[in-house]
């Protein structure tokens, strides 16, 4: 499988550096989509060999994913697999989740927190266990862990799915039209490094929540 990595960012300066650098390790091409940053996100990753994508100002993890998302088609990478920039995820963990993708012909297929669930904060371990007895419910896949921003698409996803969100709501409406194509999506356990996110972290709690929570009804 040619695949290559994807890291939505914004205002990640204090952790950039590091994921992109160690992302390098594992031979793949890499490219960073800067959603508006106003800080130095940009600036330091010059001289490193990565495809730096810019938004001229902020418009959401979504919309920095969906760029991402068509640089990866019109570059001909059969998967992608994207990282959060603010270092919570296990690096070391993409070749396993490439090669597990790839052998078991999965179009999404998400690196689970699920065992790390009781050290989130309340409404995003309530959404979590309630967003994955939802979609095994509706749709009969046991996704441990649907929020997770670890993932493994294969582009023939990424072609068949039009997308509309530009937040943090992409990632359920992917998942959402994904299942709706005919596409099979599975969960590999990978524990992340800080289960919780980081204070860099641009999650809102509340608001989030509530778009993703709309998202899920929406396409259900």
């Amino acid at each position: 499988m040619a695949a290559c990595i994807l890291i939505p960012s914004y205002n990640a300066e204090k952790t950039i550096p590091a994921v992109v650098r160690e992302c390098l390790e594992h031979g793949l091409p890499v490219a960073v989509v800067d959603d508006g940053s106003d800080d130095d996100t940009a600036a330091l990753l010059s001289g490193l060999p990565v495809t730096l994508l810019r938004h001229q100002r902020n418009l959401g993890k979504g919309a920095a994913l969906k760029t991402g998302f068509a640089w990866v088609i019109e570059s001909g990478f059969d998967g992608v697999v994207t990282i959060d920039a603010d270092g919570q995820h296990d690096v070391s963990a993409i070749p396993h989740l490439l090669a597990s993708a790839q052998s078991g012909h999965w179009g999404i297929l998400i690196a689970s927190r699920h065992s790390q669930f009781e050290q989130m904060s309340g409404l995003r371990k309530f959404w979590n266990r309630i967003g994955v007895w939802c979609i095994w419910k509706r749709t009969g896949f046991e996704i441990t862990d649907s929020q997770s921003g670890f993932r493994c698409y294969s582009r023939e996803v990424l072609k068949s799915v039009h997308l509309k969100s530009n937040g943090y709501a992409l990632e359920m409406e992917i998942l959402l039209k994904a299942w709706k194509n005919g596409f099979a999506i599975g969960s590999l356990p990978v524990a992340a490094r800080v289960a919780d996110g980081r204070s860099t972290s641009h999650y809102r709690p509340i608001h989030d929540t509530f778009n993703i929570s709309m998202i899920f009804l929406r396409y259900m």
